[in-house]
């Protein structure tokens, strides 16, 4: 197998009165049995369901560490009066994911690349970059390698935000490019 499985074990759907609200549908063992090479988990801070998810995130984290597991944590800062873009909220984010015990953190960008790197230089572990709000191509690349570049991310993880474009596979040819190249965002999406 040429490709590695990461095993999501958090879901909530957008029809949930609060869809911050994650809750956990698999376990680490299932994951394993699955054939994942690590698990991801979801949390939102500031949620009204905060603390349930945080009880839950040191379960799985707990899990992992017993199986050899490694975690990937995605946390934003979202609920009511929360900027979702605040550096001092993702920074939040940040330090909780790496004292819950994640390998890796997903989680938004500031949009800027001072603060940013102010976060991810006080984390021991890997930050990536969520794919963020929907953006041209070029716009879209030039983010991500000034997230980079210049604000310390160790790479971007991108869902719908390369595979709902109108050309995904040219998209992600030019991302990988950006990141695994280190090619200015025009020239990779000439390639």
């Amino acid at each position: 197998r040429d490709i590695g499985l990461i095993v999501h074990l958090s879901a909530s759907t957008s029809l949930n009165p609060d869809p911050n609200d994650k809750v956990m549908i698999c376990t680490v063992e299932e994951a394993i049995a699955l054939g994942a090479d690590a698990v991801s988990v979801h949390i939102n801070l500031g949620a009204p369901h905060e603390s349930k998810m945080i009880e839950e995130v040191g379960r799985v984290s707990r899990e992992c560490t017993k199986w050899g597991m490694p975690l990937l944590i995605m946390i934003y800062p979202r609920g009511e009066g929360i900027d979702p873009k605040s550096p001092q909220a993702i920074g939040h984010c940040v330090r909780v994911a790496e004292e819950l015990g994640a390998d890796l953190i997903k989680t938004s960008y500031t949009g800027d690349p001072v603060s940013f790197n102010k976060i991810t230089s006080a984390c021991s572990v890997p930050v990536l970059i969520a794919g963020g709000e929907k953006a041209a191509d070029l716009e879209s690349l030039e983010t991500v390698r000034e997230a980079i570049t210049k604000g310390g991310a160790a790479g971007v993880a991108l869902g719908r935000n390369s595979f709902q474009r109108e050309n995904p596979k040219e998209f992600i040819q030019a991302l990988c490019c950006v990141v695994h190249g280190d090619k200015d965002p025009r020239e990779a999406l000439k390639l």
